[in-house]
């Protein structure tokens, strides 16, 4: 049975989403924790994370950066107009915000460049080995599964966890004072925009993916959902887990090969 949800509480307030919803992300949580929690934002924040480690996460996480508005426009071509108030909800949303994503990759090559990083190792090096888990599962769940499946393990699971490790970077002093003033604010745009307080897009993604599933959609429907969700939070885990391997793990690699 899937009944018709209709958010009619505070957008930002879990209350205002079904039950179901709410035991999910209840679920989820822990699996997120492990990921805002993980260590290599604070070595980022205090500075001894390293120029090997930089680099393996600014490479590392490039090809989820320069493919999500690739993941979204995978996303809308599911919609149909006039379908369901889901879809209706979802194709206005995807259309306005993946124009956005395009402005973030920009934004991303230039906090690359002032950590030290140039351009061209992002734009044509390889990702360092290990650290395609979460291009890899992004690309896949966009394709191959449903628009709610992509919705969430995206646009709600990876911008949401990835607006919490940004608040953590961004507000340390010591981390932001480590840039000149005079180029400080450009370096740093990608960071500041997904730290803010008020992004309202892992909410407004919680909402699509509500619904279209409505207010009582079956068990396994949910649980499919769910392991979405927590397989992008456990892919942004072992990719930040290779962040902090000692050294650039591309150098491992080629020595290996050697």
């Amino acid at each position: 049975m899937n009944t018709l949800f209709e958010r009619t509480g505070p957008l930002t307030e879990l209350s205002s989403y079904p039950q179901w919803a709410q035991d999910m992300v209840a679920d989820c949580e822990s699996t997120k924790r492990s990921v805002v929690t993980h260590e290599l934002w604070e070595r980022m924040s205090n500075g001894t994370l390293g120029m090997p480690g930089t680099a393996n996460f600014m490479v590392g996480i490039w090809p989820v950066i320069e493919r999500f508005p690739a993941y979204m426009a995978k996303s809308l071509l599911k919609t149909r107009f006039g379908r369901s108030p889901g879809d209706n909800l979802a194709r206005r949303w995807l259309v306005r915000n993946i124009r956005v994503e395009q402005n973030h990759a920009e934004y991303w090559l230039n906090w690359a460049e002032g950590a030290g990083i140039p351009r061209a190792e992002l734009l044509k090096g390889v990702p360092p080995r290990g650290t395609e888990v979460l291009a890899d599962w992004c690309e896949d769940v966009s394709t191959r599964d449903s628009l709610a499946a992509s919705i969430a393990a995206t646009n709600y699971a990876v911008e949401g966890a990835t607006g919490e490790w940004s608040q953590l970077i961004f507000e340390s002093k010591s981390y932001t004072e480590s840039f000149p003033p005079g180029t400080r604010a450009g370096t740093l745009r990608w960071l500041q925009l997904h730290a803010a307080y008020d992004d309202t897009h892992p909410w407004e993604a919680l909402e699509i993916v509500c619904t279209l599933m409505g207010t009582s959609p079956a068990a396994d429907e949910v649980a499919h959902i769910s392991e979405c969700i927590k397989r992008s939070y456990t892919s942004m885990r072992i990719l930040a887990d290779r962040c902090v391997e000692p050294r650039r793990l591309l150098e491992v690699a080629s020595a290996a090969a050697a």
